[in-house]
């Protein structure tokens, strides 16, 4: 892990894979770990280099105050483009997970040119707050029990990891991973406030982004070869936003994991690289 600056900024990467092989740039959701490693691996395998990045006021990427951000979520996308182009693998094929699937379709909206290829992973199409009246919003028994726990210590690498773990099982994810997952976010946080590490966790620093204005209108104006990728239980992103990516981008295949909810499973990464590696 490194970090290298594009378009301004410091973005901490991860590189798997022959530097000279086609590159797959995944945005993170918001923080580079939502990628899960096993699908990383099949990628490289599969003869891709791949590079999983955090956002801004992520991980290990330039963190300001995530309470006052100073850029949009068009900014965002535009440092896509721009690590692109620093890595030397543009046009690259652009994948997005979470909240980074809402900065991969406004990236592949904004810089065509920087993309071959574009993944959108347990996403919707439409940010922030409620979703139009024909998607589905968030699964509400489901957040009420999400959101009815007491808050950790943040401070507490193990408190943290737990809570991550229990959210997992609440959300359909696997707590285990959950955990794991947690705890090398919260290694990898650069500053040990406990702010900050709730930032990193929580994923805030998009809950208070700009994101005007809409994109959903346009896709229909992407034109590059685009998978969607979607849980059938994701109970955060329901099923049906990630159907209506798939009907409004021209050419767009859908698959659904039907094991899945929000997280990509290690179990389903073979299934996911195929299916990422036949876009070419």
């Amino acid at each position: 892990m490194t970090t290298v600056n594009a378009n301004g900024v410091a973005l901490g990467i991860e590189s798997f894979g022959d530097d000279d092989a086609p590159l797959v740039l995944l945005a993170g959701g918001t923080t580079m770990l939502s990628w899960p490693d096993a699908l990383c691996e099949r990628l490289a395998a599969g003869g891709r280099r791949v590079v999983r990045y955090d956002l801004r006021d992520s991980g290990e990427s330039t963190t300001a105050d995530p309470q006052a951000l100073a850029y949009t979520l068009r900014d965002l996308a535009a440092d896509a483009a721009a690590l692109a182009g620093t890595l030397g693998g543009s046009p690259a094929h652009l994948a997005g997970i979470g909240v980074g699937g809402m900065v991969a379709q406004v990236a592949a909206l904004d810089h065509p040119d920087a993309f071959s290829a574009l993944t959108l992973a347990g996403t919707r199409a439409v940010a922030p707050g409620p979703p139009d009246d024909d998607l589905p919003d968030h699964d509400r028994a489901t957040m009420n029990r999400l959101f009815a726990r007491p808050m950790p210590d943040w401070s507490d690498r193990e408190a943290v990891a737990g809570f991550a773990a229990a959210g997992a099982e609440v959300l359909g994810n696997d707590p285990v991973a959950a955990r794991s997952v947690a705890a090398r976010v919260w290694d990898r946080t650069p500053a040990t406030a406990p702010e900050v590490q709730m930032a990193n966790q929580l994923g805030l620093v998009f809950s208070r982004l700009d994101c005007a204005p809409r994109w959903r209108e346009r896709l229909p104006g992407i034109g590059l070869p685009t998978l969607v990728v979607h849980g059938r239980r994701d109970m955060f992103f329901p099923v049906g936003n990630g159907m209506a990516i798939a009907r409004e981008i021209p050419g767009a295949r859908l698959l659904v994991l039907e094991e899945a909810a929000g997280a990509i499973p290690s179990t389903a990464a073979g299934q996911v690289a195929e299916a990422m590696l036949a876009l070419g």
